[in-house]
């Protein structure tokens, strides 16, 4: 049996990054200066990718 077309992978399936790791946001909170080392890292704030 062959695959689907809708099922098959494509040139570029990483796509663009939506979402940041716990520790990828931490590190760029603290670059932007609204997150100190040793702050509470739960609740942090939204941020954008710039990926």
């Amino acid at each position: 049996m062959s695959i689907h077309r809708s099922l098959k992978v494509k040139g570029n399936t990483a796509g663009k990054k939506n979402v940041l790791k716990r520790f990828e946001r931490v590190d760029q909170l603290i670059q932007e200066g609204r997150l100190k080392p040793g702050d509470q890292v739960l609740g942090l704030p939204k941020t954008k990718v710039n990926i």
